[in-house]
């Protein structure tokens, strides 16, 4: 099982040389082309590496990670250095000054989940300073719990595809409904029924409107609305006044389920800032034309309308507003709890809103207790190590960063995820040492003093299943470990060893024993609970699956359209929060009491387009889950001359005098890099599209603000939260400016070793 799907592996006993997807599954994706030859790829990192400055100087700042070369060790040398130097920062900073820096698309296995066992191991050390929220979703985790009373349920109990397919008459799906992102799902997915789905909901009648500047973002026929990038709140705005000034909204509704929509009234309709946010105000923020706003709002009204919003629209500066303001609307529309209609986040950016769930907790590997309470917006890591002791706010609480000494850090790449990341590069010089697992030589296993050879999925046995899939699968190893590799608890069972608390981080169990113990739980509590009786362990791991009970056709929020006294919203009015009265008394310019309009600093509208004058929208990809297995077939088979490709209409390219395939230079004032160009006339003028995930590829990797080679965004983005309420991540859009490459080609080393000197030849301090 992979985040993108079920698959059967045939190997030659080394690697994976070709893979099959279930026949059940309605839409195999197409990512799983990058699996075979992923295991013996010349990226993969051989056996245990410790950076040379690290060696020859011991434990300090350095500006040399990223450009240094790296020692191999045999694991009964590597194991006491960096045992002895987790023992070190402990005794003499203490637990607060270790980073637990993890993200959990590791693996789809519950229990070699990257994340987990990190924790799990830190905290039988005392504990480390963590991070909370995500980058996929650092807004709407803040500000939905607040307006909404929860986060998870929007995904895990949305409304089902079923009960779309079958009741909504008009779709409006700000940021579309991008198949490309459903073929992902957390723990792993085994089917894919997007696709069927929205073709159900056509033939029966019904109509789908896609509010984005990329027209592919809704897969088959939609009607296109392509508003200026980053104006969606706007847009919304518009809609509600006509809804409010037509008396199109459910009066009822607002008075019985919201609270506080008569403050965000005076707003809509300009009483309080003198400023009616009529669809006029809205054409001319958007772009769209006011007749075609107020017709659509007369639509929404009449029929039964779901109101969707992708998480992209939440990754900008302000992106609380988009699901704050998404929610009001179908709120104004009354349709919050009825089938087919209401609001929906999140269909389209990943394969879990709209499939069922399971109703009872999943197989999970406990981490214990974290002795240290300190924790960090996820997007914050460049200004923690920056601004050691600096002040910061988040969710109305003012913190202040901690001193972080080291980095642990498993499963994850923040050279995908993070932005600008010449600013990461410089704060990734300060700790004094940076421990990477990685199965392959990343950009952040080349940043690290510490490099671990991790397993990949198909090297070991695990469980695999998510919240909202039917199969718990067995995840069997399908070919031996690589070289030196171990899997990871392997390794942090030794260092526990080391450390004297071998005993609190395995409780005296193998992995195969920790497999067997997590499912005998499991399945004792779900015959307990009066459902279906699983088989036990043995049988099931022979037979491979066991479909679990789901709950279908479900719709979001019905028990509290039903009964709103009996469910209550876990908000303090146990209603939807229009208007959220603590929001409000934070007293933060950049996120108020109610949605509203704020003008994004990276966006055509704004003086900064004068000199950048192109928005850059970096999305995930088509042709990998974020970066993993970027050296994979489907993903290098999309790339132009080895560069990420980039689309472009054709009247920008045409203006810049750019033909498709050529290669450009895509800039502003933060950096600059590499893309193969595309040229197309799906999207909106103005905007190009250039997708996360091109393993970062610096040109002179000694420099942090050198042009990445390959095409990674993020050396473009701004590092600056969504606000001051979440924090969250803003690498959706930029502004650029592109031109042609005239120059010679730079070959593309993103893939390839690092620099490798002998042991005898260091002198270790």
């Amino acid at each position: 099982m992979a985040h993108f799907g079920m698959y059967t592996a045939d190997t030659d006993g080394r690697d994976v040389v070709a893979v099959r997807p279930p026949t059940g599954d309605a839409d195999p994706s197409s990512i799983l082309g990058n699996v075979p030859g992923s295991v013996t790829h010349r990226s993969r990192i051989r056996r245990p590496a410790v950076r040379r400055g690290w060696l020859e100087n011991g434990p300090g700042p350095s500006t040399a990670r990223g450009a240094d070369a790296f020692v191999e060790m045999e694991w009964d040398e590597f194991l006491p250095l960096l045992a002895g130097e987790l023992r070190r920062v402990v005794r003499e900073h203490g637990n607060e000054a270790v980073f637990g820096g993890s993200y959990g698309w590791g693996s789809a296995g519950r229990f070699h989940h990257a994340q987990s066992q990190v924790h799990r191991f830190l905290n039988t050390l005392g504990g480390y300073t963590r991070s909370v929220g995500s980058y996929s979703l650092g807004a709407t985790g803040t500000i939905m719990p607040r307006v909404m009373g929860t986060h998870w349920k929007m995904f895990s109990r949305s409304t089902s595809w079923d009960v779309i397919a079958e009741h909504t008459d008009l779709l409006v799906a700000f940021g579309g409904v991008p198949l490309k992102n459903t073929s992902v799902n957390h723990g792993g997915t085994s089917d894919h029924p997007t696709r069927d789905a929205l073709h159900r909901l056509r033939a029966r009648g019904g109509r789908i409107v896609s509010i984005s500047p990329l027209r592919d973002d809704t897969d088959g026929a939609a009607e296109w609305i392509a508003p200026v990038p980053g104006s969606d709140v706007a847009l919304m705005l518009g809609l509600a006044h006509v809804l409010a000034s037509e008396g199109l909204h459910d009066t009822a509704f607002l008075q019985r389920y919201t609270t506080g929509y008569d403050v965000f009234e005076r707003y809509l309709l300009g009483e309080t800032d003198g400023v009616p946010k009529s669809p006029e105000w809205a054409q001319n923020l958007t772009g769209v034309p006011a007749s075609d706003i107020t017709a659509l709002a007369r639509r929404m009204a009449r029929a039964t309308t779901l109101v969707t919003v992708t998480w992209s629209l939440q990754r900008i500066r302000h992106g609380e507003q988009a699901p704050w303001m998404g929610l009001t609307l179908a709120a104004m529309l009354g349709g919050v709890g009825v089938p087919g209609a209401g609001f929906g986040h999140g269909y389209g950016s990943m394969n879990e809103p709209g499939l069922a769930p399971v109703p009872y907790p999943l197989p999970t590997l406990p981490q214990g207790i974290n002795g240290v309470s300190t924790s960090i917006p996820v997007a914050a890591i460049s200004d923690m190590l920056l601004n050691p002791g600096g002040p910061y706010d988040a969710d109305g609480t003012a913190s202040t960063y901690p001193d972080i000494r080291l980095l642990h850090w498993a499963g994850g790449n923040p050279f995908h995820h993070h932005q600008d990341i010449g600013r990461l590069r410089i704060a990734l010089a300060r700790p004094e040492t940076i421990v990477v697992h990685e199965p392959y030589w990343t950009p952040m296993a080349r940043h690290a003093d510490f490099v671990v050879p991790s397993t990949t999925t198909l090297e070991r046995d695990d469980l695999s299943c998510t919240r909202n899939d039917p199969l718990l699968v067995a995840m069997q190893a399908a070919v031996p470990p690589f070289a030196d590799s171990r899997d990871d608890y392997d390794t942090f069972a030794l260092l526990a060893r080391e450390l004297g608390v071998e005993y609190e981080f395995t409780e005296g169990r193998s992995s195969a024993d920790w497999l067997r113990h997590l499912y005998d739980q499991w399945r004792r509590f779900v015959s307990d609970a009066g459902r279906v009786t699983p088989p036990v362990f043995d049988e099931f791991w022979t037979e491979g699956t066991f479909r679990m009970d789901t709950e279908d056709g479900l719709t979001l929020l019905s028990d509290f359209r039903d009964d709103p006294e009996r469910a209550p919203l876990r908000t303090p009015s146990g209603r939807i929060e229009i208007f959220s009265a603590d929001i409000e008394s934070f007293g933060y310019a950049d996120c108020g009491g109610h949605p509203r309009w704020y003008a994004p600093d990276e966006w055509l509208g704004g003086e900064r387009a004068q000199a950048f004058p192109l928005h850059l929208i970096a999305n995930q990809p088509r042709t990998r889950l974020h970066s993993q297995l970027d050296h994979g077939a489907v993903s290098l088979a999309s790339k132009i001359q080895g560069r990420e490709p980039m689309r472009m209409h054709p009247a920008d390219a045409a203006a810049r005098g750019l033909r498709d395939g050529d290669v450009v230079r895509v800039f502003n004032d933060r950096g600059s890099c590499l893309a193969g160009l595309v040229v197309d006339d799906r999207l909106r003028e103005r905007v190009v599209q250039l997708s996360t995930g091109a393993w970062y590829d610096p040109l002179d990797p000694s420099d942090p603000r050198s042009m990445c080679v390959h095409g990674n965004p993020n050396v473009l983005t701004a590092d600056r939260g969504t606000s001051s309420l979440a924090q969250g991540s803003t690498g959706q859009h930029v502004l650029v400016d592109v031109q042609k490459w005239t120059g010679e080609l730079p070959p593309i080393r993103a893939h390839d070793q690092p620099e490798f000197v002998d042991r005898g030849d260091v002198r270790q301090k």
